[in-house]
């Protein structure tokens, strides 16, 4: 045996942390002859050989066994230099199989990529660590890499080598910290993890931080798969998407979706339904409604279905639970060739504990801070990223580009951009570390948010970056050269909750409100919003949107909210709306089971839908409403002040005043008779009254428009008298006069 005992020891024991070292082909002298060593650690094998296939014929050397585990060497003299060769084995049972050893190749990564991921600036890290199909030189395999620099050994095992971390020990590259290894043979399908020995000697399973697939639960497992053979035919959409890039203030109106209860198959145990199967079926559905882009919530690897997606484990990786990637491929494909845009769900402020992912992934706190005053989110149980480690912010810039190129999504929305903006957030004094210069903001995911959102515009021109952030904070929307976080919009909660406080009072209480429907206009131009009505409203006891209204009776509560979603409509700012709220589902979502769809029997529900669908297209049809959310000099308050009669009235209008809009919101419970002030004089058509019969309503209204009088009032010399139906909002649109 040439093999020295603390190498043979460390091999069967899985402890050696330099297996190319010993394994594989090297030169040699023995016994004062020069010549090679072949050395291989093969799982099943009885006896093996060593082919030299370059030679002809080819030469062949028989292997010595140095321990029943099937550890195997052969000493080959008289040939100085390493040449190929192939290994020949044969198991107990007679099979005999022939390979190229895989510890004969050379790293699958540069020095340049190294360099870049622990520099933090490949930007495409994912085309480099995880496990990729590969062609070395004519041999076909997977290279796998991984990161994890406090390791003491890192074993690849899967289904090749029956789970068994001796057999496939991998390289370290110097101290970049990442460990690889080249698998020749195997191909897309085969199922793996890492198996890492840490600076302790404690044994961690861990599944691969950039898996493009998995198995379920329990297993876990990442599977071998090829992200490239996905043929695309969405050419057109993406190249109109790239020619509007910077053109924000357009309609943008967004139908959130949870893709598992959407709609199930009752007749098939309630399963939801797969990418290609869902596809059409939204698509349909969101051209009827009118929509012009979907947001899935998160559609990234997760093990528990009730996290809806927000507690990741692999954030590579479209979730199992609906087919493979090249289905969720399909999927955006097929809603792009139908003109509708695909944003998804991201969640970069958080990950989960599991003891299989990224929680202390090689004995250390890698990807999270150690210190839990910033490592530990205190609302979530779950760990925070370290924002400052540089192959951290690699892999997180990566993995938002990956879902622009790999899978062509048009946007992503940040989830939880309030919890990364702040070091207290959620904690109380002494639960938290300031900044270096004392303060509370947390300057490391600032400057990370920054990155990533210049990174997806430079490299995804029209792609979208959406903010769901909370607080006040300046500039989430400003470009990052003028010192603002660089998003192109940001969700409006601070509108939500006083709307939804406003609508949830009984009607009789409602003049002590008004506030709640007037102080948004005070900051509604200091970022890009979007009004929304998300998924977070509707759980949790908070109660559907239908029943969110502070009336008794149901067609009361559609009434009120059909006023709401048309002031939502009228009013500025991008639109979004979850699921289920479009027909008034009474009850709130539940994540296992499909939406209530029979209720769109009922009017009181139908209607709802039908109206949200007109809303749709008159915002996408009129520049005036669609491609002026962020003009202030589009907006202005006609009466805000009418709080004894539940009215507001606004006007929207272009920068040339060449169109106008004027809106009338009644959400008092009685029907009455209202003057109007207008700006200019002729017939206001009635394009829009929440009360029509066609949604539900009684159809009281004001017989499809008015023509203005020459009476003064609201600081206007021309004005309207109109009839103001309970829990109503109506859109008039100005006529020339004749």
């Amino acid at each position: 045996m040439i093999l020295s005992k603390s190498d043979l020891g460390a091999l069967l024991n899985a402890r050696h942390g330099s297996p190319h070292s010993v394994l594989g082909m090297h030169a040699c002298t023995y016994r004062r002859s020069a010549g090679l060593v072949v050395r291989a650690f093969l799982r099943d094998t009885a006896s093996c050989e060593v082919v030299l296939t370059g030679e002809s014929p080819p030469a062949v050397f028989p292997m010595k066994s140095l321990a029943p585990e099937g550890l195997f060497e052969a000493f080959i003299p008289k040939h100085p230099e390493v040449c190929a060769y192939e290994l020949r084995a044969t198991s107990a049972d007679g099979r005999v199989r022939q390979f190229r050893d895989p510890y004969c190749f050379l790293p699958t990564l540069g020095e340049q990529d190294v360099f870049l991921f622990n520099e933090g600036n490949e930007h495409r890290i994912y085309d480099k660590l995880g496990a990729h199909l590969r062609d070395l030189g004519g041999t076909k395999g997977v290279a796998f890499a991984v990161w994890a620099p406090a390791a003491a050994r890192v074993s690849l095992i899967g289904e090749l080598n029956g789970w068994d971390g001796r057999y496939h020990p991998m390289r370290s590259i110097g101290a970049s910290g990442i460990w690889e290894l080249f698998i020749p043979s195997l191909e897309s399908g085969a199922l793996y993890k890492f198996e890492i020995r840490d600076a302790r000697g404690n044994i961690r399973i861990k599944s691969d931080p950039y898996g493009a697939r998995f198995e379920g639960p329990p297993g876990n497992a990442a599977i071998v798969c090829d992200t490239t053979g996905f043929t695309w035919n969405d050419g057109a959409w993406i190249e109109r998407r790239r020619s509007m890039a910077g053109s924000l203030d357009q309609p943008v109106s967004i139908y959130e979706v949870h893709l598992g209860s959407w709609r199930r198959k009752p007749e098939e145990g309630n399963r939801p339904l797969t990418y290609r199967e869902i596809a059409p079926l939204l698509a349909d559905y969101v051209t009827e409604m009118g929509f012009t882009h979907i947001e899935v919530m998160p559609l990234a690897e997760h093990p528990f279905d009730g996290s809806w997606g927000y507690q990741v484990t692999g954030f590579y990786a479209p979730t199992h639970r609906f087919g493979a990637p090249e289905d969720f491929a399909w999927f955006v494909d097929h809603l792009h060739q139908r003109g509708i845009g695909v944003i998804m769900d991201w969640v970069p402020a958080h990950f989960p504990r599991d003891a299989f992912a990224l929680a202390e992934f090689d004995g250390t706190h890698l990807y999270e801070h150690a210190d839990p005053r910033q490592g530990a989110h205190m609302d979530w149980g779950t760990l925070i990223f370290n924002y400052g480690r540089n192959e951290v912010r690699c892999f997180l810039v990566a993995n938002a580009l990956s879902w622009f190129e790999r899978y062509h999504v048009d946007g992503l929305r940040v989830d939880a951009v309030a919890s990364m903006l702040y070091l207290d957030y959620s904690r109380g004094d002494g639960e938290w570390v300031p900044n270096r210069y004392g303060g509370r903001e947390n300057l490391e995911a600032i400057d990370f948010l920054r990155r990533v959102n210049d990174l997806v515009h430079f490299y995804n021109p029209g792609g979208l970056m959406i903010a769901e952030e909370s607080t006040s904070f300046a500039g989430v929307t400003r470009a990052t050269a003028e010192g603002g976080l660089g998003f192109d919009y940001k969700w409006n909660m601070g509108w939500m909750h006083d709307s939804l406080r406003y609508f949830s009072k009984e009607p009789i209480y409602r003049r002590f409100h008004q506030n709640d429907l007037t102080f948004g206009m005070l900051y509604q131009y200091a970022e890009r919003f979007v009004s929304v009505f998300s998924h977070d409203e509707v759980v949790h006891g908070k109660a559907s949107m239908l029943y969110k209204m502070g009336c008794w009776h149901i067609p009361d509560k559609a009434a009120n909210l059909r006023s709401l979603y048309a002031h939502m409509w009228a009013y500025p700012g991008k639109k979004l709306l979850f699921m289920g709220g479009e027909f008034g589902q009474a009850q709130e979502w539940n994540h296992n089971a499909s939406l209530d769809w029979h209720l769109c029997q009922y009017m009181d529900h139908e209607g709802v839908r039908r109206l949200v669908a007109d809303l749709n297209r008159l915002y996408t049809s009129e520049p005036v409403l669609g491609a002026n959310d962020f003009n202030p000099h589009g907006f202005r308050w006609i009466n805000c002040v009418d709080a004894d009669a539940n009215v507001i009235v606004y006007l929207r209008t272009d920068a040339s005043e060449t169109a106008l809009f004027a809106v009338v919101g009644h959400f008092g419970g009685a029907s009455r008779t209202y003057r109007v002030g207008l700006p200019r004089r002729g017939w206001w058509r009635e394009v829009i009254n929440s009360n029509s019969e066609y949604y539900g309503g009684t159809g009281l209204g004001n017989d499809g428009g008015r023509e203005t009088s020459d009476v003064a009032h609201d600081g206007y010399t021309q004005s309207v008298e109109l009839t103001l139906p309970p829990f109503t909002t109506l859109i008039f649109k100005w006529t020339a006069p004749a």
